[in-house]
C-alpha cells in the first residue's frame, strides 16, 4: 500500500515536521486515554451510581404500591425521604415531558438514562437540565410521581477535571517541547543559511553549536568552507602568476615584431597579438569570482550602464525591458563582467543584441539575446566549458576570442548562487543567455 498521498499533507521544513513528531503522539496518547478513561470510568462509575439509586426507586415505588391515596403514599415516602435525600411529589398527568431532556454533551447523563430505565421500568422521563439536579417521573396507579434528586447521586462529580487537565499539562509540555525544539533546530537554520550565502559568494560568520552531530557537520563545512577559499585562493595566484609572467616576454616579442617588415613578421605578430589576448582572457577567468565583497546593487541601472557603455563604443546592443525594482546583495564588477562577455558574444556572432531585467521577489534574471546562429541544444553544456570554441555553432574566426566568455560567465553566476542557462531566443531566432540568481 503507498502512501504517496500523504506527502502533500506533510510539512516541507524541518521544524514542521519534527513538530508534526512531536505533537502528533502527544494528541493521540490524549485522545486514547480519554476514551479509555470514558468508558472505564465514568461509565462504569455511573452505572454502579445509578444501580443504587435505582434501588431506592424501586423502595419509593413498593412504598406508593399499597397507599390507598396520594397523601398517604407521600407520607409513606417522607419516612425515609430525608435519609435518601430526594424530593417527591404527585405531578398532573399534562405536567409530564413526553421526552427526556439532556444536554448533548452530557455523556455521563445518557449513560444514566440508560440504566436507570432499564433497571426501573416504571420511569417515565428522565430531566438533567444541568449538573446539580435531577428530576424523575415514575408511573404509579395513584399517577405521575416525581422524583428530585442530586445530581451527585448519579454521577462522579467534576467529571471534567481530568479533560481539563489532561489538555493543560499536555499544552503546557508542548510549548515547552516546541521552545526546546526550536532551540535545538535554530543550529542546523544558521548552518543552512552560512551555506547558502556561501553558495552565493558571501563569507557570514558561523560557529557550531547545537548537538554533537550538528556541531560536527558545522566543523565539516568551516573546513570545507576553507579548503574552497584557499583552493580559489591558489588558482588565482598561480594564474595570475604565470599571466604577469608571459606579459613581458610578450611584449618584447610585439615589439621586435613591429619593427620588422614582411609577410611572415606580420603573421608572427598576429599570433603574438593572439597570445596576448589568450592571456588577458586567462588573467579574467583567473580572476572569475573573486572582485570584492557582495553589496546592495540596483541590477536594472547596472545594466543600463553596461549597454550605454557598449552603445558610446559602437555595438548594436538594446535595453529591451526592465520588470521590477530594488537591490540584489551582488559583486557589481563580477557580474558587469558576465553580462559584457555575453553582450560581446552576442554582437560578435550577431547583427544585434537585446537585454532585459527582470527582478521578481524570489530571483533575478538578466538575459541576453542575438540573432546569430545560436547553439544546438546538444553542444550547450560543452559550450559553458573554458576554452570552448563551437566553430560549427558560433562561427568562430581568429578574432572570435578564445572560448572563456560563456565560461567566465557562468562562473560568476554560481558564484553568486545562480544559474547560467543557455537556449534559443524567441524574438532573434539565435542565443538567449540569461544569468538566474535566487535572491
Amino acid at each position: 500500500m503507498s502512501f504517496a498521498f500523504l506527502k502533500r499533507y506533510v510539512p516541507r521544513g524541518l521544524f514542521g515536521r519534527a513538530a508534526l513528531i512531536l505533537v502528533l503522539p502527544v494528541v493521540v496518547l490524549q485522545l486514547v486515554v480519554s476514551v479509555i478513561f470514558i468508558q472505564r470510568h465514568f461509565e462504569d462509575v455511573t452505572a454502579q451510581m445509578t444501580q443504587t439509586m435505582a434501588r431506592e426507586m424501586r423502595l419509593v415505588l413498593e412504598a406508593v404500591q399499597d397507599a390507598p391515596d396520594q397523601p398517604t403514599a407521600l407520607a409513606r415516602i417522607g419516612e425515609f425521604a430525608p435519609t435518601l435525600g430526594i424530593g417527591a411529589a404527585f405531578a398532573a398527568p399534562g405536567a409530564v415531558p413526553s421526552a427526556h431532556m439532556v444536554r448533548w454533551y452530557d455523556f455521563s447523563g445518557r449513560v444514566m438514562i440508560g440504566h436507570m430505565t432499564r433497571a426501573v421500568p416504571r420511569v417515565q422521563t428522565v430531566l438533567l437540565p444541568d449538573n446539580r439536579r435531577v428530576t424523575l417521573f415514575l408511573r404509579t396507579d395513584l399517577g405521575p410521581l416525581e422524583i428530585d434528586f442530586s445530581r451527585r447521586r448519579v454521577s462522579a462529580s467534576n467529571p471534567h477535571q481530568l479533560l481539563v487537565n489532561m489538555v493543560f499539562f499536555g499544552g503546557l509540555m508542548t510549548i515547552i517541547a516546541y521552545v526546546y525544539l526550536r532551540n535545538q533546530l535554530r543550529p542546523i537554520t544558521r548552518l543552512a543559511h552560512a551555506a547558502q550565502a556561501f553558495g552565493r559568494g558571501r563569507n557570514l560568520p558561523y560557529a557550531p553549536g547545537g548537538a554533537i552531530e550538528v556541531r560536527a557537520a558545522g566543523h565539516a563545512f568551516l573546513d570545507m568552507r576553507n579548503r574552497i577559499e584557499r583552493a580559489m585562493e591558489q588558482r588565482t595566484l598561480m594564474l595570475s602568476g604565470v599571466s604577469h609572467d608571459l606579459r613581458t616576454p610578450l611584449t618584447r616579442m610585439k615589439l621586435s615584431l613591429a619593427m620588422q617588415e614582411g609577410a611572415e613578421a606580420e603573421a608572427l605578430l598576429r599570433d603574438v597579438n593572439e597570445m596576448q589576448q589568450l592571456v588577458d582572457s586567462f588573467l579574467d577567468f583567473a580572476r572569475g569570482d573573486g572582485e570584492g565583497e557582495p553589496q546592495a546593487t540596483d541590477p536594472v541601472a547596472l545594466v543600463r550602464q553596461v549597454v550605454a557603455d557598449a552603445v558610446r563604443s559602437g555595438k548594436p546592443a538594446h535595453l529591451v525591458e526592465t520588470t521590477g525594482t530594488g537591490q540584489v546583495m551582488l559583486r557589481p564588477l563580477a557580474i558587469r563582467r558576465a553580462v559584457e562577455n555575453l553582450l560581446n558574444n552576442a554582437v560578435r556572432h550577431g547583427t544585434r543584441a537585446e537585454l532585459s531585467v527582470t527582478l521578481t521577489d524570489k530571483s533575478l534574471r538578466l538575459r541576453v539575446e542575438d540573432d546569430g546562429p545560436g547553439i544546438p541544444p546538444e553542444r550547450r553544456g560543452e559550450a559553458l566549458r573554458p576554452f570552448t570554441r563551437l566553430d560549427p555553432a558560433r562561427n568562430q574566426d581568429a578574432g572570435g576570442g578564445v572560448g572563456l566568455g560563456l565560461a567566465i560567465a557562468a562562473d560568476v553566476a554560481r558564484a553568486h548562487g545562480g544559474v547560467l542557462r543557455l537556449g534559443e531566443s524567441r524574438t532573434l531566432g539565435g542565443l538567449c543567455a540569461d544569468i538566474v540568481i535566487g535572491r
